[in-house]
Order: structure tokens, then sequence, then C-alpha cells
């Protein structure tokens, strides 16, 4: 668990050197079905170096485990099994499975990883959604309270046959979040991780704050807004990140669990707080939510801030956000 929103680093590259080897050391890569960035300063080649590379092994590690798209992942195997019998699962995912549960009642079921009962039939790149007669026949599955969870055997039970979840709102802000720790633990004090809609800083832009722009979700190339942070994260979820047009009407990845349909009331929304894995989930709760239920949230929320870009394109700021 994002104006599509897409962030855009200003500057992206900076090499500044104290010594010979001091400098920003950066690797992009295509790992879980999109983007994943990755900069670092470090006075040592090796560490710097070492620190990207431990970023994408980890992103990969969890592509590995939580991909829906890839048949041997841990997801897929409970997918495929967990209706049948408790399927017992690593801590790892059991614990982000709860996790999503909990944000799922929070956020009266806004945030809910069954969709994928139904959003699995939607194929962004072929242009294919299901129809009426299907949708109607699968709603019943999206309800996250199906999910049955035995943290003694650590196991996860589907109690409706068609259900199947999907962490795509969850997992990437996990990933950075592991990313971040892996930097930490490697010594590394000034960072930024990007995985698609989800970034995460770690400390500031040596003096100066990281300078994020938001992008303009009907202009790729325009910000709607740029913001200076430091030692924060920030999650976007838009409109525009996967989806296709038929018929004059935009079919997006973003589905309300109450209808199995894209939900319309806002192009995006992005959540500044402390952790990637819940601006994820709230970016997506929120979204669905819209702009009213969707502040509501946000402005009951310690900690965690938003601004949305409802579907007239007019921005809406949290009142924390707002009174800054």
């Amino acid at each position: 668990m994002s104006l599509q929103l897409r962030l855009v680093f200003y500057p992206l590259f900076l090499s500044l050197s104290f010594s010979l080897s001091a400098a920003w050391y950066q690797d992009k890569q295509g790992i879980m079905g999109t983007n994943i960035q990755v900069e670092v300063w470090s006075d040592d080649v090796q560490l710097g170096q070492q620190a990207t590379q431990a970023v994408m092994v980890e992103m990969e590690r969890i592509n590995q485990l939580m991909s829906p798209y890839i048949a041997s992942s841990e997801l897929s195997i409970l997918n495929e099994n967990a209706a049948q019998r408790p399927v017992k699962v690593s801590k790892e995912l059991f614990e982000l499975i709860a996790l999503s549960i909990e944000l799922s009642k929070e956020t009266q079921g806004a945030f809910d990883i069954t969709f994928a009962s139904v959003g699995y039939l939607y194929d962004y790149r072929q242009q294919h959604k299901p129809s009426e007669e299907q949708v109607s026949s699968l709603l019943e599955a999206i309800n996250f309270r199906h999910l049955l969870l035995d943290s003694q055997q650590q196991t996860i039970f589907y109690q409706h046959p068609k259900v199947k979840i999907d962490l795509g709102g969850i997992a990437k802000g996990h990933a950075v979040d592991n990313a971040i720790a892996i930097l930490q633990a490697m010594g590394i004090q000034h960072a930024l991780v990007t995985a698609g809609g989800d970034t995460r800083l770690l400390g500031d832009r040596r003096g100066k704050p990281w300078m994020v722009g938001i992008r303009d979700p009907r202009h790729a190339d325009k910000q709607a807004v740029i913001l200076p942070l430091a030692d924060i994260a920030l999650s976007t979820s838009g409109d525009y990140e996967r989806y296709f047009e038929q018929d004059g009407q935009r079919y997006h990845h973003i589905l309300s669990p109450k209808s199995g349909h894209s939900s319309y009331e806002v192009q995006s929304v992005s959540i500044i707080g402390p952790s990637s894995t819940l601006n994820d989930a709230l970016s997506t709760a929120v979204f669905v939510l819209g702009v009213q239920q969707g502040m509501d949230l946000l402005n009951r929320t310690p900690g965690y801030d938003g601004i949305i870009v409802d579907n007239q394109r007019k921005l809406h700021y949290s009142e924390d956000l707002a009174q800054r």
C-alpha cells in the first residue's frame, strides 16, 4: 500500500566531492512492475555501490515473494490453495496481510486486498475489462472478513471460494521501508528510494531539502505541486498509472471494493508520513473514499498529511498541511 502522480526529483543527480570518492551513487531498474530508483551519498565507492545493489536485491526478493504475476511466489501459492485449506506462510507475508486487514477496518473497507477477486479480470495492457455479469458474480468475494488468520499456526484461510488477494496497494511501500532500513544498517545517512509512486527519503540532500515534484495527473511533463522534504516518505496513487480508455471512459487500477469498478471522484492522492507502507495503503484508501471522507480519514490520522487532486482538477490539502 500512488495530477498519474509521478515523482520528480530536483536535481535528479548531484555530484559533490569532498574526497576522491565522496559522491551520489544511483541506480534504476524495472522491478515489481514499476520503476525502482535509488540514490545514496557515500564517501566510499565500494559502500556506495554495495548500497544501491542491496536495495535492488531487496526489491527483487519482495517481488519474488509477493507478486501475483509470478506463479512460484508465496502470494500466488496462497491464492491457489487458501480457499481449500489453511496455508502456512512466512512471517513477513503473514504480518503484512494482518496489517492490511487492520487497515481495512480503519478505512471502513476502502482499502481491501481482496479487491483482486474482481481486479484480476482487468488487463490494462490488453485494454480488457470484465463484463457486468462477471463483476456481479464475484463482488461478494471482495471482503477482507473472508480472510481467516491463525497467528498460532501462521496460516491463512479464505472463507469464500472465489477470494483472491493482491498486495499491490501496500507491498511497494513495504519494500521501500525495508530498503531504507537496509541502507541505515549500512551506515548510509542520505538517500532516496523510489518504487513507482512510493518514495522515502533518508535524511536531507546534504544540507538542503529534497525537492519532490508531484505530477499533474493529466500532463506528464508538468508538476502540480513541488514540496521541500527531508527524512520522510511520500506515496502517490493516481488514475494514470495503469489504465486504458474505452468509449470515452477511463478504466484504471484503483477499484472500489464496493462496486468492483474504478473510482472516479479524484485523479490522484499523495500521502506524506513516516512510513511508506502506511502511506501506500492510505493513498489507495483515500482515493477510493473521495475528497470528503478521505480528508476526514487523514485529519484523524496523526502524523499523516495528504494532497488530493479531484476530478475537477482542484487541489485539496489536509488540515495540518494547509496550515503550514
